[in-house]
Order: structure tokens, then sequence, then C-alpha cells
């Protein structure tokens, strides 16, 4: 900006801190899209999805799929059905791995 003789302000108007989900949940996802053949990259999450609140009050992950042109949250958003198809593979995985499990 100094460069192009230009300035700018800038202001932080909200700021949603990271929110630690459930550790069991975490490494259920994992685990399943591991089974699944697909690759899990372990993130927080605090840009204030449903999930960021839930895990407030109940043990809770995020399963986050592929957007065409990286492009989400957004009325451009895109996805392949297949892509929703290994979302819904890994969750149905997870959630029978947890029910599994002694421990809940």
């Amino acid at each position: 900006a100094d460069q192009g003789g230009l300035s700018f302000n800038l202001e932080q108007i909200f700021y949603y801190a990271p929110v630690p989900f459930d550790r069991s949940c975490v490494d259920a996802v994992a685990g399943a899209a591991q089974s699944c053949g697909y690759s899990a990259r372990k993130i927080v999450a605090g840009a204030g999805h449903d999930a960021c609140f839930i895990a407030h009050a109940a043990p809770t992950s995020m399963i986050f799929i592929p957007c065409v042109d990286g492009i989400s949250h957004n009325e451009a958003e895109d996805i392949e059905p297949e892509w929703s198809t290994a979302g819904a593979n890994v969750m149905f995985h997870a959630v029978l791995s947890k029910a599994e499990r002694s421990d809940g």
C-alpha cells in the first residue's frame, strides 16, 4: 500500500475464537476417513459453524469436503456428488466406530 501511495484502516469487528472439538470424535472421523481411503487433516475451526456452538454442550467434530474451485460459504459454492457421498460415508463409519466403543 505504501509503495502505491495508498493507505488503509483495518478494524477488527468480530472474532470467533477457535473451538477445540472432542478428541474421540475427531479421531473417529480421521480413522473413518483413512479406512474409506481418504485423507484427513485435523484442524481447529472457529468460523461460526453450528458445530462450534454444539461443541460446548455435546461431543462434536466436523467433516469438510472439497468445493469446486475452493469456493465455499458463497452462493457460487458447488460440490461434486461423489464428494458428498464420500463425506456421508466418513460420517457413517465414524458414528459406527463411536457406537461400537464402550466408553462412548
